[in-house]
């Protein structure tokens, strides 16, 4: 019995250290996209908590480009095209977008003359996925919809994502 247990403890630890942890997950080649996880995230003039604060995020879900790895933390750069400093414990690897331009519709199905579920305003920030041909299924807490890929901040125009 005992040597059951400890197989299975053994098994456990082991599994456990194939994972990704949060800073493994972020070390990535850059640039690549991020959303901020945290309700309150510090953006920083430097890669590290020593540096000035130049802005203070308030909205979770956010997306990010990273542009440049240093340490424990990353600089990113924010929709308004703003670059600074993160700790990458305030990032995720979690996908989002945010709609850009004027108000769109979000389809469907991934085409044009598809029905319209619903429209969203600039600065709606959702959850991307299914992201190939030019569209992204776009979830915006539940209700869900396909949007163009050029109407989102968040995604590269030739990149395929498949969550």
């Amino acid at each position: 019995m005992h040597t059951i247990m400890r197989l299975a403890i053994v098994a456990l630890a082991v599994f456990a250290l194939s994972l990704p942890s949060g800073v493994e997950a972020q070390s990535r080649e850059t640039p690549y996209w991020a959303s901020i996880s945290a309700g309150q995230a510090r953006m920083r003039t430097g890669p590290g908590r020593n540096f000035p604060i130049s802005w203070l995020y308030q909205r979770a879900g956010l997306p990010v480009q990273v542009v440049e790895v240093y340490e424990n933390c990353r600089k990113i750069e924010e929709p308004e095209g703003t670059q600074g400093w993160m700790l990458v414990n305030l990032l995720s690897a979690d996908r989002t977008g945010m709609i850009v331009g004027d108000i769109r519709p979000l389809r469907e199905s991934p085409r044009p003359d598809a029905r319209i579920r619903f429209r969203a305003e600039p600065g709606v920030v959702g959850r991307i996925s299914n992201c190939r041909r030019g569209w992204c299924e776009f979830d915006v807490r539940g209700r869900t919809g396909f949007v163009e890929i050029s109407h989102l901040y968040g995604v590269s125009d030739d990149e395929r994502v498949d969550e």
